[in-house]
């Protein structure tokens, strides 16, 4: 069978863009794509407006580029990249106001076999929900590109718990299965 986890196994949802996939851990849900990857866990109706959907756990990967980071290395791309995955992952439309953060954990860490950093922040909102965000970027194995990975997960009993932000940093992997993360040609530089 190869071996290879296609895309929608629920294993994994693969990430074309950047040739990496992301675990899907027990309960969650999972969506690849050619442009980055999803997985998700706990659907509930939005505080500020109920007619959207939000879940108590998410992380979504993407090429660095496309989250509009212009830094050059992990650390500085992760740390340009905490304050509008905060704004994203807990809008002011649906959360109210971020009141308040706390820089929980940075560092360096291991992803995928490259080098990366991590920054995690604690939030706080004004509509009394508080979330765990992080953004991780290290180099894809594959296209030499950064990668940003962000998390988002509600402060909750049923939510899950910050250590599985590490166990899915520990779970992601190089994935070619969806493509080399280029849009053509050899792939061998540029």
């Amino acid at each position: 069978d190869g071996g290879q986890s296609a895309p929608g196994d629920g294993k994994s949802a693969i990430d074309g863009a950047d040739a990496i996939s992301l675990p899907v851990l027990d309960g969650w849900t999972g969506t690849s794509s050619l442009k980055g990857a999803g997985v998700s866990v706990g659907p509930y109706a939005c505080p500020g407006n109920g007619g959207e959907v939000c879940t108590l756990g998410g992380v979504s990967s993407m090429p660095a580029a496309d989250a509009k980071i212009t830094a050059t290395t992990p650390e500085a791309a992760a740390r340009q990249d905490i304050t509008p995955n905060a704004a994203s992952a807990y809008n002011s439309d649906t959360y109210g106001a971020t009141t308040s953060h706390q820089e929980l954990k940075a560092g360096a860490v291991t992803v995928a076999g490259q080098q990366g950093y991590m920054v995690r922040w604690k939030v706080v909102t004004a509509s009394g929900t508080q979330g765990y965000v992080e953004s991780l970027v290290f180099t894809s194995p594959t296209t030499k590109k950064l990668v940003v990975v962000r998390f988002g997960f509600d402060v909750t009993d049923k939510a899950p718990k910050v250590g599985d932000m590490d166990t899915i940093t520990q779970g992601i992997k190089t994935d070619t299965s969806l493509g080399n993360g280029t849009s053509g040609g050899t792939g061998t530089g540029v």
